[in-house]
């Protein structure tokens, strides 16, 4: 039992630790230009790109079938759209004018549901590897919280350019990383048995974040500005999502 809480800690602290870091980072940024945010959105889906070409989608074939992965993708789509539909819905009954700045507020509260649904088989990842040893276990920890500071950084800079406090934004950043310490839990009490599930959660966060990027991210810096700072930000992502992927 000591070891089972000790391993959900940990997963709980890393998951939530780089996150907010990088929350903290998208919080103090003072530049709001359009141009900007553009380039931070852009980032983000060139980030969550490689992520999902080079961490999920990989890890998940090596261990299931490619119908396996194929309906963990699908399932991860379907689950954006509809809460995609549900957050749109109150924005629709709600007060906020729709503007630049609404439209910040629905991709960051976007951003940070799918944010939180991948970090649980990250969480996974934890628990098992602690389960096969504690160097793994910590190696992968580390790993995982380094990589977890940019997309803090990516959820908060359009929350809280959207009009979200500081301390309501940190708030959901935080939040968005405690599904981390759900998964090192069932991870390590499930162990190596489950690399079935481990997969299907895998292609899961897959599905939600090619949603994320393709519905969400990619359109609204577009609309944010035409230039080149879209291109430029999703290129400099997906290099920095793939470098942090290989440490």
């Amino acid at each position: 039992m000591n070891e089972i809480l000790k391993t959900t800690l940990i997963g709980l602290f890393f998951g939530t630790f780089g996150t907010t870091i990088g929350g903290i980072i998208g919080v103090c940024f003072k530049r709001k230009s359009n141009k900007f945010l553009s380039f931070i959105l852009a980032f983000a889906s060139g980030l969550m790109l490689a992520i999902i070409c080079f961490d999920l989608i990989p890890e998940a074939m090596e261990i299931a079938s490619i119908f396996s992965v194929l309906m963990g993708i699908i399932a991860g789509i379907i689950i954006m759209i509809i809460c995609d539909v549900l957050v749109q819905k109150k924005f629709n009954t709600s007060k906020i004018n729709k503007s630049i700045a609404s439209n910040l507020l629905k991709t960051g509260i976007i951003v940070s549901i799918g944010l939180a649904l991948h970090n649980f088989p990250e969480g996974l990842a934890i628990g098992s590897g602690f389960e096969a040893s504690i160097t793994l276990g910590y190696s992968l920890a580390i790993a995982i919280c380094i990589h977890d500071i940019p997309e803090g950084i990516s959820m908060a800079v359009p929350m809280k350019n959207g009009g979200m406090s500081p301390a309501k934004v940190l708030y959901y950043v935080v939040l968005s990383g405690v599904t981390t310490g759900l998964g090192a839990l069932i991870g390590k009490l499930i162990g190596g048995i489950s690399e079935g599930i481990i997969a299907i959660c895998l292609s899961f966060a897959a599905g939600a974040m090619l949603y994320i990027v393709s519905g969400e991210l990619i359109p609204e810096s577009n609309k944010l500005y035409s230039g080149k700072a879209s291109a430029l930000g999703n290129a400099i992502g997906f290099i920095l999502g793939l470098l942090a992927i290989s440490i």
